[in-house]
């Protein structure tokens, strides 16, 4: 039997993802080097920090309708190489002066927008239901990857040579995937001129052999509580994401005493445990879908595991001792918490695998702006406080409120066609 056709294109999405993580975390290990060089306290790192989430939260529901209007292919394809001519020319930018490199990290941020998005379109086309959650656990695992790659090889590169080589070097790697992607994906199975007559009829889902409609049917959803549920829990699980991407590496620098490469070292961590986990819970919600769970009652299950038992952790962080300690538990944070990717993260395939593309824009939207809001409101508050405890107990805190809400308003039934 022939290499399935929608493998490659989950993989070659994957990959972008990787790419999309790698050339965004750079700069968090970047930036402790660069605050010291260009005098930034530690609120102004907070803006550099999340900047580049203005950009991305701007372009997101726009992304989503172009990839329903023009094609994920195409939408995907040139967004990798905006965000990579940007990321090469970061350096550029933060020597001309603070505004510049602001708007450099907003630019790279409207073209990484497009991932997702472009991603959940593509597979609303090639992922038949019964591969949902391992198809968009694989996917979304590689932000853990790509961010542990990031982390690791940005501290390296910045300790053996200089910060803005790690821009240079990363701005290029999307140059390899694009080739790759523009020969091999196909927009639609039926598109594919060497796609198996099995696998074209193993894929079965409507939105796959039907053309995407382009008007988002915006009373349909704002009626429904589950689709509410699904906003407010992006942004709930999106916070603890985000500040980790940004700010772990400070924190093991700051808090922990660590040098810079070994706060790069020790932040790369807990992202392993992120995505060995989020590919086991993949696995795990397929399997008691197949075991006879209804979707609803597994993305109630894993959504709420993530949220609270990232929040317990969180909360034991507060009385880490020395810095083995705070590993283990930051391991620990985001390990649970990437069991919400087979919660509110395969969710929009179940209620409306049709729209999927524009609903993900919308609701990666709403879950960028922690992103923003997030990560500068943690730059504001180790100023006034000097602390990261804070931090830990206002993640926890909304993770709670995003578990309830969940609890009671989320569906995993298709609602809307």
């Amino acid at each position: 039997m022939s290499w399935p056709r929608r493998y490659t294109v989950v993989s070659l999405c994957f990959f972008a993802l990787f790419i999309c993580y790698v050339d965004r975390v750079n700069i968090s290990v970047a930036a402790i080097v660069m605050a010291e060089q260009f005098d930034w306290s530690d609120t102004q790192k907070g803006f550099v920090l999340s900047s580049f989430f203005i950009g991305y939260m701007l372009a997101m529901a726009v992304a989503g309708w172009l990839s329903a209007r023009y094609g994920a292919k195409k939408v995907l394809g040139f967004a990798l190489i905006w965000w990579s001519f940007f990321t090469f020319v970061t350096p550029f930018a933060a020597y001309a002066s603070f505004g510049v490199l602001i708007a450099a990290r907003v630019a790279m941020g409207l073209g990484e927008a497009a991932t997702v998005p472009a991603s959940y379109g593509m597979f609303a086309r090639w992922v038949p239901e019964p591969e949902r959650a391992r198809s968009v656990s694989f996917f979304i695992s590689g932000i853990p990857l790509g961010t542990l790659f990031g982390l690791v090889a940005t501290g390296w590169i910045v300790a053996e040579f200089d910060w803005p080589v790690a821009f240079y070097t990363f701005g290029l790697l999307g140059l390899l995937w694009a080739p790759l992607w523009y020969l091999l994906v196909y927009d639609a199975p039926h598109q594919h001129p060497r796609i198996s007559e099995y696998e074209l009829e193993h894929v079965t889902n409507m939105a796959s052999t039907e053309e995407q409609k382009h008007v988002f049917p915006w009373r349909s959803f704002v009626r429904l509580p589950a689709f509410w549920a699904l906003l407010i829990n992006h942004f709930c699980s999106n916070m603890v994401l985000y500040i980790s991407l940004a700010w772990l590496p400070s924190y093991f620098r700051d808090a922990q005493g660590l040098s810079i490469s070994g706060a790069g070292l020790y932040s790369a961590a807990p992202w392993l445990s992120m995505f060995l986990m989020t590919n086991v819970g993949g696995w795990l919600a397929d399997r008691m879908m197949a075991g006879g769970v209804s979707t609803s009652n597994v993305r109630k299950i894993m959504q709420i595991i993530g949220l609270l038992g990232g929040a317990t952790f969180l909360l034991f962080l507060q009385d880490a001792q020395d810095s083995t300690e705070a590993l283990l538990l930051m391991c620990a944070v985001l390990g649970i918490a990437s069991f919400t990717v087979s919660g509110f993260g395969a969710n929009p395939l179940d209620i409306s695998p049709r729209h999927a593309a524009v609903l993900v824009g919308i609701s990666n939207t709403v879950g960028t702006v922690p992103g923003i809001v997030g990560v500068a409101l943690t730059g504001y508050l180790l100023d006034v406080t000097g602390t990261y405890d804070s931090v830990f107990v206002m993640v926890a805190a909304i993770n709670v409120i995003g578990a309830v809400i969940w609890l009671v308003f989320s569906s995993g039934e298709r609602l809307v066609e």
